[in-house]
């Protein structure tokens, strides 16, 4: 007796693809050209959490925040045109910060691509460099191996965002379905570079003969879910550690060798002593320009040892004098087996010298403010004491950011989230309902800025429908934050429209169905954040701190590292 074939459409096989691919949420906004795709999803809804968002922007955002918590694809869907454009945004930004995404975008019917139509755009083109890899269907057929592909690309070696467009006659044509296999391999595309012996022989050598070594970390650790690696590493070479923003959490805060935050706005020791340690040894980063300031004079006195998955990274910005190509859940056990166990109490001191220095003159009055004003630091010390660094921070872009990412607490990895290389303003609301619905154990606390806050409050409206548990904690300074520190220090106090005005926050979250406060003295402060973060559902607090309050430490653009200013 012979079988016949399982007749599915092209929407029906998307969503079969996204089941064997583990796929349990999806973030998207409907519309005319992936409507037989949501269709589809009626049948499914037991099967497939959609998430309905406000704007494709906060879409593909929350799809990131979901990838960064989870550790799984986030998946996203938008229509033709202005929908698939709303994404590129995110696109960008998932592709600097190496997020996996799997975008699926509907388009006009096959036999009308090229002709103008209504709500065409040619989003294959348009998303070519912000994609890991994207792909036109217009033909049923090929939806399976093409989803598999998708999702292969997007998680494996260096993650990335992937965008798959699907014609309307596509994913209304029936075809025999042949089943769902998943993919592991795609020819000339070798996720994993071979790791060489010599390589990692010659960076113990230099490890083992450093008088003065520094690690520098970044998300590739948490990519590559290296973190215990990465711990023995640390522990048994006693080497002092410095983290990226992205590389935030991989190593808990309150590790002794944890020696703090590299870069523009980052800790005082770390970026002097980068130009004064012997061996420099890259984990995982990239060597961003606002972590190396200027290239000329980065560590020019230092033997550069670079551990990356992806070798197109080495060398690109700093010549490294030994490159290990690979991913660094293995390679780091490799290096942690030759290397000396070392105590390097004397080296590790410098760094808490420089950390006392660096709390006398610039902490102390951050994060315990001798004056009225309350500071952005005293609010995130606050969130620390009651949250006792189990909750996930997911930051927007501007002064806020990086006070967090400098004063948060936290115990676990996986719990920073935040725009790095893109820096996009409006990422922090929807990242933040994404970060949950990813990690629906843990308290996700949402800590924007008042600029950022308005390019996407839209969300509030998904909070409301989903009824996801968020804490939005929004620092109104009254300005585009650090677009006014540069001009006050660079511009000689030129405040060209930075100065913000802001719609009532509590009664805007009321509106909403979510409960709020706004604090504007300092001895209410403790017991709002306490009520925030012990509050069941969602929650807004609005915080009013110091209008031109300045975020230091700061390497100025086109200055070194070592030349890092206290004040």
């Amino acid at each position: 007796m012979i079988m016949e074939a399982k007749q599915l459409t092209g929407s029906q096989a998307v969503l079969e693809a996204f089941i064997a691919e583990g796929v349990d949420t999806i973030f998207g906004y409907p519309g005319g050209a992936i409507m037989p795709i949501y269709d589809a999803l009626y049948d499914y809804h037991e099967k497939l959490k959609h998430i309905l968002v406000r704007h494709e922007q906060g879409g593909i955002h929350a799809g990131q925040g979901y990838a960064r918590t989870s550790g799984k694809v986030g998946v996203v869907f938008a229509t033709s045109g202005p929908g698939a454009t709303n994404l590129v945004t995110g696109l960008a930004d998932a592709m600097i910060d190496s997020t996996p995404l799997v975008c699926i975008t509907g388009q006009v019917y096959a036999h009308l691509l090229g002709t103008d139509a209504f709500q065409e755009t040619d989003i294959i083109n348009i998303t070519m460099p912000v994609t890991k890899w994207n792909y036109q269907i217009t033909d049923a057929t090929e939806i399976p191996h093409i989803l598999a592909k998708a999702f292969y690309l997007a998680k494996s070696g260096r993650p990335g965002p992937v965008l798959i467009d699907i014609s309307k006659n596509a994913q209304l044509q029936k075809f025999d379905y042949p089943g769902y296999t998943t993919c592991n391999h795609v020819r000339s595309y070798r996720p994993k570079p071979l790791i060489r012996k010599e390589y990692i022989d010659a960076a113990v050598a230099l490890i083992n003969g450093a008088k003065k070594p520094m690690i520098i970390f970044g998300q590739g650790v948490i990519l590559g879910t290296a973190e215990k690696e990465f711990k023995k590493f640390v522990e048994k070479s006693g080497i002092p550690a410095a983290w990226t923003i992205l590389g935030l959490s991989a190593l808990p805060t309150d590790h002794p060798l944890n020696v703090g935050m590299l870069g523009m706005h980052g800790n005082y020791g770390p970026n002097v002593l980068t130009n004064e340690c012997d061996v420099l040894i890259a984990v995982g980063m990239r060597f961003d320009d606002r972590v190396t300031g200027r290239l000329d004079k980065y560590a020019k006195q230092a033997k550069i040892i670079h551990l990356d998955i992806d070798p197109s990274e080495i060398d690109k910005n700093v010549k490294a004098d030994v490159g290990v190509w690979g991913d660094c859940k293995e390679t780091l056990p490799l290096l942690t087996f030759g290397i000396e166990q070392k105590v390097r109490t004397e080296w590790v001191n410098l760094f808490k010298d420089y950390a006392q220095k660096e709390y006398d003159q610039c902490i102390k009055d951050e994060i315990y403010p001798k004056t009225e004003e309350m500071t952005m630091g005293e609010v995130i010390r606050i969130v620390n004491e009651v949250s006792k660094g189990e909750a996930i921070m997911v930051t927007d872009v501007g002064q806020h950011q990086m006070v967090t990412c400098r004063y948060a607490q936290f115990n676990q990895s996986r719990s920073n989230v935040t725009s790095g290389g893109l820096g996009t303003m409006g990422f922090g609301l929807p990242a933040a309902i994404g970060a949950k619905f990813g990690a629906l154990d843990r308290t996700v606390v949402a800590v924007i800025g008042d600029g950022g806050f308005q390019m996407t409050l839209q969300e509030l409206g998904t909070i409301m429908q989903t009824g996801v548990d968020v804490k939005i904690l929004i620092l109104n300074n009254q300005f585009l934050g650090m677009v006014r520190q540069w001009q006050q220090l660079f511009h000689d106090k030129r405040y060209s429209f930075v100065d913000i005005q802001s719609p009532d926050y509590i009664m805007l979250a009321k509106s909403y169905g979510i409960a709020g406060e706004k604090v504007e003295k300092r001895e209410n402060l403790a017991t709002a954040v306490k009520t925030m973060l012990e509050s069941k559902g969602s929650f807004l607090l609005e915080v009013m701190v110091g209008k031109e309050n300045n975020v230091f430490p700061m390497v100025p653009q086109g200055c070194s590292v070592s030349e890092i200013r206290l004040k």
